[in-house]
């Protein structure tokens, strides 16, 4: 994959959308999870002994990291000795097949990694990986309400199950921030991949004291965004995935504006072909806007004044789902007692960006089951206890 690293990045660019540089960076981040070693502790009995054992997987993947939600599931998986049957996006499937051609010319044996591809029997082929008796392991990254099918698909058999489903991630910023700062975070957070990442900020919560300030840096940043072909190397923001993805855009912001925000930037289709929608900030989001119930996965920033911390506190864990929350202060006391009381599996302190190879990547509540990443071995692995008698 290193060997190849700029043609699977150009591969990404044009089945996903996003710019050569991002689709460079997911096809270096994709091969960083192959690279993860893991050394299990012994077990600490002289008489008990626990060996650990792998399982057939099948692996279903999105279309926003075509490359890094494989080999984040498939290099665990390989470390551990499983086979897997991979089931890309629709969408975007020419990664999965340049990896698994990798591995072949790697000297990977046959059938060790599968993939298929389907455009017209989605459902069908989502059924089959989560219910055939053969396989014993599923690892999905998706939306929650397709995780909830597919769990529910999976338990026909009692499989083990890893799920990183949907999010709607918290961005905050107390009054004791680095506004600048904030800014940059929100910019890597909110508009990576064009706002099409299950991490990035959904709702974007600015204490009142900082919020003019704040409002006017993110807007002069935003507005000098270029949108256009991912291979063109002035672009700083692809297209959407597709003209659903442009209807929720455009729904969430009508939505929120019908109820009294203010449109700062973008807020509109960029003319002519393609997906494109312009980056966009609204101000004074009213809480009950669809955007903070729903994730846009768009390029949207929606900002949201409050005066207090608890008010914060319990605004942000106000959702059934918990992937991940962003905050920005300078205040040590309150980075521990707001790390702590945000209801999420992953928390960036005073940044924008959490994700890599090496960190348990996982959510709570609606958000998933178990982690990949470190540790994600254990996904793939039964335990099975040897007590050995007559010693």
């Amino acid at each position: 994959m290193q060997e190849h690293h700029d043609d699977l990045g150009k591969i990404i660019t044009l089945e996903n959308g996003k710019t050569l540089a991002e689709g460079k960076g997911e096809s270096a981040y994709s091969a960083s999870f192959i690279e993860v070693k893991h050394i299990p502790s012994p077990f600490p009995s002289i008489r008990n002994v626990v060996i650990k054992q792998p399982v057939g997987c099948s692996i279903l993947t999105p279309w926003n990291f075509p490359s890094a939600m494989i080999t984040r599931k498939l290099g665990a998986a390989l470390a551990a000795g499983c086979t897997a049957i991979i089931k890309p996006s629709p969408e975007t499937p020419f990664s999965a097949l340049a990896i698994a051609e990798l591995a072949r010319r790697a000297g990977v044996p046959d059938g060790v990694i599968n993939v298929v591809t389907t455009q017209k029997n989605v459902e069908a082929v989502g059924r089959e990986l989560c219910q055939n008796k053969i396989v014993k392991k599923v690892s999905f990254t998706g939306s929650t309400p397709v995780a909830k099918l597919l769990y529910g698909l999976a338990s026909s058999t009692l499989k083990k199950v890893s799920i990183e489903a949907g999010g709607n991630a918290p961005f905050i910023v107390f009054d004791d921030a680095d506004v600048e700062k904030a800014v940059e975070g929100a910019i890597a957070c909110k508009f990576r991949g064009s706002g099409q990442t299950c991490v990035c900020a959904n709702r974007i919560y600015v204490q009142s004291s900082v919020y003019a300030d704040f409002a006017s840096k993110l807007s002069e940043k935003v507005a000098a965004f270029r949108v256009g072909n991912g291979l063109d190397e002035a672009t700083t923001h692809g297209p959407l995935i597709h003209e659903k993805a442009i209807d929720k855009v455009k729904r969430h912001i009508d939505d929120a504006v019908s109820r009294g925000a203010q449109v700062l930037v973008g807020g509109q289709r960029v003319r002519g072909a393609g997906s494109f929608f312009s980056p966009t900030i609204l101000s004074d989001v009213p809480l009950d806007a669809a955007i903070n119930t729903e994730e846009t996965f768009g390029p949207v920033a929606a900002l949201i004044k409050f005066e207090t911390e608890e008010e914060m506190i319990a605004l942000a864990n106000d959702t059934d789902v918990g992937l991940a929350g962003y905050f920005f202060s300078r205040d040590v006391g309150r980075v521990w007692r707001v790390a702590e009381a945000l209801e999420v599996g992953m928390v960036g302190t005073n940044t924008g960006l959490i994700s890599h190879a090496t960190i348990p990547f996982g959510g709570v509540k609606e958000s998933g089951l178990g982690r990949e990443g470190s540790h994600g071995i254990e996904e793939y692995l039964n335990q099975k206890l040897i007590a050995f008698g007559g010693i």
